[in-house]
């Protein structure tokens, strides 16, 4: 029975001696605490072009725009956005609408959230989701979310998207609705 107990205590007491082992190093804390603070700064009615190498790529307009500085720089668009995307002649070839936009300056990837609408003016073709990512490095977007594709013949629907960031040529991840099937393809 003497070793039963002294086993019990043994553990009974280990979790307190290697506690009794631990410290806290007061140089290391004052370093992860002593981060500096990310400011902010808001603006109203912005108006933001967006080029690459010269050229009118994007404009962003919005009626609240919040510039979050620190070491996870971003963009934020409380209160919805308009981007307008231009082709090669400065046309607006695609608009991208949302309720809610952040954007992360290092990335450069941009997402929009609540009544997302993206319209291809030149097609006439619509998409309405609830979340879409803007990855202006790899001129995409996508959504994981159920989308709504709305064509000048038919209505499409699917659990989510990719498309090219003109929303000209896309993909439907599991699409189902309406759909025209040519004969010969069978």
């Amino acid at each position: 029975m003497v070793c039963k107990e002294k086993i019990l205590l043994a553990a009974f007491l280990l979790p307190f001696l290697l506690l009794a082992g631990c410290k806290n190093d007061e140089g290391k804390l004052k370093e992860l605490t002593n981060v500096p603070p990310a400011s902010l700064v808001s603006a109203k009615h912005i108006d933001v072009l967006f080029s690459e190498s010269g050229r009118l790529q994007a404009r962003v307009t919005a009626p609240i725009a919040n510039s979050i500085t620190g070491s996870y720089p971003y963009l934020e668009f409380p209160d919805g956005f308009v981007v307008n995307i231009y082709d090669s002649l400065k046309r607006i070839e695609t608009t991208i609408t949302g309720d809610y936009g952040k954007r992360v300056e290092k990335t450069r990837i941009m997402e929009a959230k609540g009544n997302v609408v993206v319209i291809n003016t030149r097609k006439k073709e619509q998409l309405n989701t609830e979340s879409l990512i803007w990855d202006e490095k790899k001129r995409t977007i996508y959504s994981n979310v159920p989308v709504k594709i709305t064509t000048p013949g038919k209505v499409l629907f699917g659990d989510g998207m990719e498309s090219d960031e003109s929303f000209s040529e896309y993909t439907i991840i599991r699409p189902h609705g309406q759909m025209d099937v040519k004969r010969d393809s069978l």
